[in-house]
């Protein structure tokens, strides 16, 4: 599926579309209010409405990526809310139903307050974002409230899954998927191999999707 994206935005691709694929596993109830974190084109939030959410929230700290979610919202049919900021302030604002999440995740040596990198690199160990987005998870889902999120086996899905265990959600890994490396990650090979996280001559990584399921 083609979605407009401004320079800058990150690209759907394989984190992407086996996030819809879990998304469409899980089942959007008629009428459900859907959040979808980091949102960049707004691919999942679109997918969720043409599900049959009732409302879709999209945010994300990209200006351009909250437009472009706003934009591929209207030429999709679905009336996407397009919020620019960090998922943190919508604690309190609200309670979501469903909440997808494809939040920045490779390691990086630095965690860049802008520019295109910060719709990927998160820090030394991939979890500068996730760790603060297993934390909020809890507060931002209603009852009965279901959490989708994807990262790469290097950011250690345990580490996640015991954080959304401890915030009180169910919590278990329910999709997986091996792919080639990407030009960051083979850019980055020799620094991921020192950091201990990859073997030598490793060229795939794992992605997963991790469903948290609110009491």
């Amino acid at each position: 599926m083609w979605f407009w994206r401004p320079p800058g935005v990150y690209r759907p691709q394989e984190d992407t579309w086996l996030m819809v694929e879990a998304l469409a596993e899980a089942g959007i109830p008629r009428g459900a209010r859907v959040l979808d974190v980091c949102t960049g084109t707004g691919a999942l939030a679109v997918a969720a409405g043409r599900a049959g959410a009732g409302e879709v929230t999209a945010v994300d700290r990209c200006r351009r990526a909250v437009a472009a979610a706003w934009v591929n919202g209207r030429l999709r049919g679905v009336p996407v809310r397009a919020r620019h900021g960090d998922f943190g302030d919508l604690v309190g604002i609200g309670e979501f139903d469903v909440v997808t999440a494809n939040p920045p995740y490779v390691p990086s040596t630095t965690v860049p307050a802008r520019g295109c990198e910060r719709a990927w690199d998160a820090g030394s160990r991939g979890r500068a974002v996730l760790d603060r987005l297993c934390a909020v998870l809890p507060l931002l889902l209603a009852a009965k409230g279901v959490g989708l999120i994807v990262h790469s086996e290097l950011c250690d899905p345990d580490v996640t899954l015991r954080q959304l265990r401890g915030g009180g959600l169910k919590a278990a890994v329910v999709a997986r998927r091996t792919i080639p490396f990407g030009p960051v990650m083979r850019g980055r090979a020799p620094w991921l191999r020192e950091q201990g996280l990859i073997e030598d001559g490793q060229q795939h990584e794992e992605l997963v999707v991790i469903r948290a399921d609110a009491a």
